[in-house]
Parts: C-alpha cells; sequence; structure tokens
C-alpha cells in the first residue's frame, strides 16, 4: 500500500534515541502510538477478505465464513508483525515494520474464487500457502532479486496491480455487483455514499495533521457508515448474533491444491517481496540513516513467507508489509520495533473477537467503495511513483509500453485468448501476470542504452 499523501520525513526535532529500532518508549506514550499504527492500517488490511470473500458468494445469507476470515486478516497481521518486530531467529528484520494483508494477490484471487464458495477459498488459501513457501525459498536470493526486478519492473507491476482493482471499487460504490442489472446500481445514494467518504478522506488527510491525517480514510468510511445509518441502509443484527470469542480453526476452510492457484501465487510473490525491500530499504534510511543490511533484508521476506504460510493454514489472506506504516514511523520519528509490538498485540486481540469483524461486514458496499476507490488509486500512484525514478529512454518505454498494452489489454478483452486452456486463460487475463513475466524477459534480453556522454 501506498504511504499517505502528506507523509514527509522524521521529525528534525525527535530525540536520537526515539531513532533506535530498540527503544522502548514510556508507556503512555507507547501505547498510543502503537494503536495509531493499527488506525493506519486497519481499513486496508481487511478490505481484500471483504472482496475475496464477497467474490466468492458469501455475503448476506452466508456471514460466518466472511467474519471469520476477516477476523484471520485481523489476528495473522498481527502475528506477521509480531514475527517482523520481535523476530524468530533468522525471521524478522526486527524493525518497525507493520505486516498485513497484500492487494497484490487480488487480481489472481477474485477469478479464482468468483462465484465458487468455499472450493474457490480453498483453492486460494492453497495457493497462498504454496506461494508463502517460495517467499520463504526467495528470501535466499534477496539480492539477486534486486537486481532482476528493477524499478521499471516493480512500478509497472505496481500499476497495473492499482489498474486491474479500479473496476471493482467502482462496482462497490455504485452498489456492488448483485445490484448490477437493476435500477438500484449507481443510484444517486449509492454514489453519494461512496463521494461522501472520499470528500471526507481527501478534507482529513489535506487539512489535517497527526493522528486525524494518518486515519483519514478509517474516519471518511465512519461517517459515510454513519450516515447510511441513519439512512436505514445498516442492519446491526450480525453484530448481535456474534460471539465475543473465536480461536482460529486450522484448515477453517479446507485446501484443494489446483495448478493455477499455485503457479498464480508463486509468480506474484515476487512483488511482495520487492514491496518488502523498499520499506525496509525505506525505514532503515529514513530512520537511522543508513541502508538496510542483507541480513535485515532478508529477515524480513523471510517473515512475509512464514506469516504468508501461518496464515492460510488458518484461513488468512497473504500478508505482506505496508507501506502506510512506513510513512507513520517518518512522521511521528518514533522508531522503536517495541511501539509497533504493542500494535501486533492489539490485532492479535482483536482478531479473537468475532464481534469487530460482524460490525465490519454491516459497513454498507457503496461506503466500503469510497474508501477502496481511494486505496486502489493509491496503489496505482506508488506504482508511478516509482516509475519516476527510471529514465525514460526509448527502451524502457518500449518495455514499459509492450508490456502495459498487453497485459491490460488481454484482461480488458479476456476472450482474445478465449481458446487457451482455463489454467493458462485465468493467469494471463489476471493482467498482472503477462505484464510482469513479459517486462522482465525484455528488460534481461534488451540491450541497454548506453548513457549520453557529458
Amino acid at each position: 500500500m501506498a504511504a499517505p499523501p502528506n507523509s514527509a520525513g522524521p521529525s528534525a526535532d525527535a530525540p536520537a534515541h526515539s531513532k533506535d529500532p530498540n527503544y522502548m518508549p514510556p508507556l503512555a506514550e507507547a501505547i498510543p502510538l502503537g494503536i495509531q499504527h493499527v488506525m493506519a492500517m486497519f481499513v486496508s488490511n481487511v478490505t481484500p477478505a471483504i472482496i475475496v470473500m464477497g467474490a466468492a458468494g458469501f455475503g448476506a445469507n452466508e456471514q460466518a465464513p466472511l467474519i471469520y476470515m476477516i477476523q484471520m486478516a485481523i489476528a495473522f497481521a498481527g502475528v506477521a508483525t509480531l514475527l517482523q518486530t520481535v523476530g524468530f531467529g533468522p525471521i524478522g528484520a526486527r524493525l518497525p515494520l507493520v505486516q498485513g494483508t497484500s492487494f497484490a494477490f487480488l487480481p489472481v484471487m477474485i477469478p479464482l474464487v468468483a462465484g465458487r464458495g468455499a472450493q474457490g477459498v480453498a483453492e486460494v488459501l492453497s495457493g497462498a500457502l504454496c506461494g508463502g513457501i517460495a517467499l520463504i525459498a526467495l528470501s535466499f536470493f534477496v539480492g539477486r532479486l534486486r537486481k532482476i526486478l528493477t524499478p521499471l519492473v516493480t512500478g509497472l507491476v505496481v500499476l497495473m496491480i492499482g489498474l486491474s482493482l479500479i473496476r471493482v471499487g467502482i462496482q462497490y460504490a455504485a452498489g456492488g455487483v448483485p445490484a448490477m442489472g437493476t435500477p438500484a446500481f449507481g443510484d444517486s445514494i449509492s454514489w453519494g455514499l461512496a463521494l461522501m467518504v472520499i470528500a471526507i478522506t481527501l478534507f482529513f488527510s489535506f487539512f489535517t495533521k497527526g493522528f486525524l491525517s494518518t486515519a483519514s480514510v478509517l474516519i471518511g468510511l465512519l461517517a459515510g457508515y454513519l450516515a447510511a445509518l441513519a439512512l436505514g441502509r445498516v442492519d446491526l443484527s450480525p453484530v448481535g448474533e456474534a460471539a465475543w470469542l473465536m480461536a482460529p480453526k486450522f484448515a477453517a476452510f479446507g485446501f484443494s491444491f489446483s495448478a493455477t492457484a499455485i503457479i498464480g501465487f508463486c509468480l506474484l510473490v515476487s512483488v511482495s517481496a520487492i514491496e518488502t525491500i523498499g520499506d525496509v530499504s525505506a525505514i532503515t534510511q529514513n530512520g537511522v540513516g543508513r541502508p538496510a543490511t542483507d541480513k535485515e533484508l532478508r529477515g524480513a521476506v523471510l517473515a512475509d513467507g512464514v506469516g504468508t504460510s501461518i496464515a492460510a493454514l488458518f484461513g488468512g489472506l497473504p500478508n505482506t508489509t505496508f507501506a502506510q506504516n512506513v510513512g507513520l514511523v517518518a512522521m511521528t520519528g518514533v522508531m522503536s520495533r517495541h511501539v509497533v509490538t504493542i500494535g501486533a498485540i492489539v490485532l492479535v486481540l482483536c482478531g479473537l473477537a468475532p464481534k469487530i469483524g460482524a460490525a465490519i461486514i454491516t459497513t454498507p458496499i457503496e461506503v466500503l467503495g469510497g474508501g477502496v476507490i481511494i486505496m486502489f488509486g493509491m496503489v496505482a500512484s506508488a506504482g508511478v511513483s516509482i516509475l519516476s525514478q527510471i529514465q525514460w529512454n526509448q527502451r524502457n518505454m518500449l518495455i514499459f509500453g509492450v508490456s502495459l498494452s498487453v497485459g491490460l489489454g488481454l484482461q480488458l478483452e479476456p476472450t482474445a485468448v478465449q481458446h487457451l486452456p482455463p489454467m493458462a486463460f485465468m493467469l494471463i487475463t489476471s493482467g498482472v501476470l503477462p505484464a510482469a513475466i513479459l517486462a522482465i524477459i525484455m528488460n534481461l534480453a534488451l540491450p541497454k542504452e548506453p548513457e549520453a556522454k557529458a
């Protein structure tokens, strides 16, 4: 995820000890700072679970599976964050890195689960388990990975992820897939709620500071929720019916290994690895004024893989590091990993309380649509930001142009490859995978342009 629009560098007047990852502030300061990290990532963390389960067909009639996956997204984001901040042997960077559910896999997960219920979810979780194992293996080749996945490749892939998801945001804002084909789809009330969320989010993001700015998306969603409640569009009955406590269940949705899911996840884990490498590099450079060490990078990617695999075993989606929390560290000037550990503990505790998940699913789809339009747009913007680092010579423009045209074109017109086998069809029409593969191959194969002489 992209950092907030008004993220800045570390506070110039922050005490020197606050730049130390091992520094522990007084609890009166550490607890609010830890909760602030939770607020900054909370909406982004649960959104993929809502989208995936909605695409699978779990909604008003089958709320329990949806609530469960939301809870697992919260709980195992906390577990994965603890792996990063506390560490376990070689696992973890031992830096203030917050883990959360990754958007990168949505272009593959949505078609995998579309209308397939528990069977589709089982395939997704099986793919996530294999992807996590692949990411663990990939962590030992971090140095080589950085050379292959250049800013041109990673920027294109992140941009494609955002572009491929924007359609989902518009569908949500207009009333959701169930309303499509009916007069309710795209009505003025739906768009009014979505636009209200967007407007309030932008206001708090740009015209406030500190916690209010950091939690701008959450505030926008809460405002939209209250407006929907006043309009009678919120059903609170799931909250009363949900239990107070819930333990994670091993293989909650079962496992169903398919080649499509395994290949898709194993190819996309490189995106998660690059996200993590970028976030670790940013936090060490901005926080302590030095490049990240190979040990930190390897440990961070390894924690990604382990966290993703553990989450999949209990019904949770893949995790990655969240850039908005890296921005929050820069804004507060507090580099303490122990502050983030407190936030991780809060996440684990919240993940064990189904009433929280039940409250989340009462959010009207139009309200959520306003939030995801911003979030998916920020993903695309993050890709553009990465691409701004490269030199736009003819070679790079051709690599970018061809990869974007093929990837986006196949997603927009999937029937162009309707004669492919089902597995290849699903992977190629995801948009992200063909764009990434083309960009990597061309970047490796095409000769570099000579640098202009001064």
